[in-house]
């Protein structure tokens, strides 16, 4: 009797515990949807280190000037040309559904009013204004999400234990009392954002110099889902966010994570340096974005304003180009999944949710006619997106003995094609069917 009993209870605590393993994954897709929807973000960098041009914050954390004169850029942060209304109307035009900006970089310079320390754009800086503020509200105006980046180290906070690569403060086991005082200061201020901001998404960043423990990393999570539930955290919280963030390169293979972004800048820096003028074309940053989506991540983009809060032209053209292809393909990109492995079709490819219509983006010009392999559906219907035009399609090598399905060979006129990339939309007869097997063989005596 008592072992019936015990295992009708082990029965039920199994069955009760799956149940609430299921309740939350299924609220955690709920909460990433809009995410994984969305595919672009736009990324802003703006802070002390526009004003002379110089690496954020690592620019005197790795001695190539000193702490103190990074900080004299101070009175040169004017804001003066910042029109939070033309940031995020280049933003729309982007394409991009959500802005991620640094409210506190490593430096410990804050655009928001705090109440933690005067290093910040109202009490300490030229512009006098908090300058966080109206850009989250406009965000909101145009029903873009809110990002707000925050640096879990603060470099010049005299509290917290590194100062620079070859000075430490203090550790945290001789000076338990002083960490405990920085602790209040990050959690007061991420306190502050959650309370006046109430961010979409926090992307957080510098866990690497202490442990999960250390940062109280599980309790700060706790703090910002109490305020907000649905409210996501990128992966540099020690292990306690909900989507991966991989930094310039685009990954070789797909990630295993299911939620991921790439964030990546339009030359090689970060924020706004004169001397760096190695920005990508257009078609480049389109073909970086067309691969993230067809491995089901989002890209971040970055933009750095200058000092003044001006974009610098160069970016701003980069953006109004990408925004040009992303709105004439919206169909191909928003609200789709990740697309057929590369031996099917050699180039990226996104499937609509329902994974009846396969797009496949078309690199360059494909002298007549793109390839794709291995697919067993029958297509109903080919159209270029965005221009309308039908194509036709021819099946080569298929045979009635066997199930491969042959080859199809889809016609591409010139006057069809997109001058940075093309995007063709196929209507298959069901949900998409790859042959993935090593083919058949006839043999002869």
């Amino acid at each position: 009797m008592i072992k019936t009993f015990l295992t009708m209870l082990t029965v039920l605590v199994t069955v009760t515990t799956n149940a609430q393993t299921n309740d939350s994954i299924l609220v955690q897709e709920q909460k990433m949807q809009w995410f994984k929807d969305a595919k672009l973000g736009i990324f802003i960098h703006w802070g002390l280190y526009a004003v002379d041009g110089i690496d954020e914050s690592w620019s005197f954390f790795n001695g190539y000037i000193s702490h103190e004169d990074y900080l004299k850029q101070i009175q040169g942060f004017t804001a003066k040309k910042y029109d939070p209304n033309q940031w995020v109307d280049l933003i729309k035009e982007s394409g991009a559904k959500y802005a991620v900006i640094t409210a506190k970089h490593h430096d410990g310079f804050a655009l928001w009013n705090t109440k933690y320390g005067n290093l910040n754009a109202v009490k300490s800086a030229a512009s006098k204004k908090d300058v966080l503020t109206p850009f989250v509200e406009k965000l909101r105006d145009n029903e873009l999400k809110v990002g707000i980046y925050y640096s879990l180290p603060d470099w010049s906070y005299l509290d917290y234990t590194h100062f620079t690569r070859d000075s430490i403060r203090y550790k945290i086991s001789d000076e338990p009392k002083r960490w405990d005082t920085f602790l209040k200061y990050y959690h007061g201020q991420l306190k502050e954002l959650s309370e006046q901001y109430n961010p979409d998404l926090y992307w957080f960043d510098g866990d690497w110099e202490h442990s999960a423990e250390e940062w109280q990393a599980q309790k700060v999570r706790e703090m910002l889902l109490e305020k907000n539930s649905n409210t996501i955290l990128n992966s540099r919280l020690k292990g306690h966010g909900d989507y991966a963030t991989p930094e310039q390169g685009m990954p070789i293979t797909r990630p295993k994570n299911k939620y991921w972004e790439l964030c990546m800048t339009m030359n090689d820096s970060w924020g706004y340096q004169k001397t760096d003028q190695n920005y990508k074309t257009v078609d480049q940053i389109i073909g970086v974005f067309s691969d993230v989506i067809s491995n089901g991540g989002n890209l971040l983009l970055d933009i750095g304003p200058k000092a003044d809060g001006s974009i610098p032209e160069e970016q701003a053209s980069l953006l109004k180009g990408l925004g040009r292809w992303v709105h004439k393909h919206h169909e191909a990109i928003y609200e789709t999944v990740s697309g057929i492995p590369k031996e099917h079709f050699y180039g990226p490819s996104t499937l609509s949710k329902d994974k009846q219509i396969l797009y496949l983006f078309v690199k360059g010009n494909p002298n007549g006619e793109v390839v794709l392999r291995g697919l067993k559906n029958n297509i109903n219907r080919i159209w270029v997106v965005g221009q309308g035009a039908k194509l036709e399609h021819q099946v080569v090598g298929k045979v009635y003995w066997s199930q491969y399905p042959g080859i199809k060979y889809i016609k591409v006129p010139d006057h069809v094609l997109d001058e940075n990339m093309t995007v063709l939309a196929l209507l298959l007869d069901g949900e998409v069917d790859l042959y993935r097997e090593d083919g058949a063989v006839i043999e002869s005596n």
